[in-house]
């Protein structure tokens, strides 16, 4: 078990975890952490990242401590996998990011200016070219294609916004979202085709573009959404056993009394 006293030394407590780290993937360790591979953590990090957001959702400190160390698990783990290797390690990594915010932050740490937020973006973006990064990327290649479909589709607009190419105000994005609302019902008074899920997906990247314009998180935005569905249909089954029923049981007038009652009492879940 860790011996660190002192709590509020992230050096001395993140060096102690380290050697945690080394000693179950050593000799006489355990089994299953000397079998991993950076293939094999892939889907355990992602899983962390997304119980992370959970719990800042949840907004619990406790909880979110719990999962920032549970994340940093994983990244202390894979930092060992390529020292192992000998590709890099922990300090490496460590030294990398401090070195890059240092560069990328020159208002703070050097000599520049910057009074505004579009300031800061673009001596990031200088910062960026002077580091080598191709500059014949194309603009919205820079944004990885490896977020969840929301967030990126945000980011793209949020690039494509960036070189012009945008509304004027919000107006101009719900205008979009009807015209791609007609087209999904003209799609859908067809047979069933390609079309379908095409107008889809352009209905819901133009909603996300009013997120961007309302400044929502559309993807926070649509899990709080889904938080407050869960919880106003765990109030639906509640009731529904108290009279000796299920969901599968009641009718739908039924389920969906329940429902419109909740959502008038504001409960259990957030409003909306």
């Amino acid at each position: 078990m860790p011996k660190n006293d002192k709590p509020g030394d992230p050096g001395a407590a993140l060096n102690e975890f380290v050697a945690i780290v080394r000693r179950l993937r050593g000799p006489g360790g355990c089994p299953w952490d000397a079998q991993q591979t950076p293939e094999t953590l892939k889907t355990y990090v992602l899983e962390e990242a997304y119980e992370l957001i959970e719990a800042l959702d949840c907004g619990d400190p406790g909880q979110i401590k719990e999962e920032l160390g549970d994340l940093l698990l994983h990244l202390v783990f894979l930092s060992n996998l390529y020292e192992e290797r000998g590709d890099f390690s922990l300090a490496e990594v460590t030294a990398g990011i401090a070195a890059k915010m240092i560069h990328r932050h020159p208002h703070v740490f050097g000599d520049a200016k910057a009074d505004t937020t579009e300031d800061v973006r673009r001596l990031w973006q200088e910062a960026k070219a002077q580091e080598g990064k191709p500059a014949s990327v194309p603009a919205l290649g820079q944004v990885s294609p490896a977020l969840p479909a929301l967030v990126r589709a945000q980011r793209l607009g949020e690039a494509a916004a960036r070189l012009g190419f945008d509304w004027p105000d919000v107006k101009g994005a719900l205008d979009k979202v009807e015209e791609e609302w007609q087209e999904l019902r003209q799609a859908l008074a067809q047979p069933a085709n390609s079309a379908w899920e095409e107008e889809l997906g352009d209905l819901l990247f133009s909603v996300v573009n009013v997120a961007r314009f309302l400044n929502i998180d559309s993807e926070g935005a649509l899990r709080r959404t889904m938080v407050k569905f869960v919880k106003r249909f765990n109030v639906v089954e509640r009731t529904l056993a108290k009279a000796g029923k299920t969901p599968e049981t009641a009718t739908l007038e039924e389920m969906d009394a329940i429902w419109e009652a909740c959502k008038k009492t504001k409960a259990p879940g957030p409003q909306g």
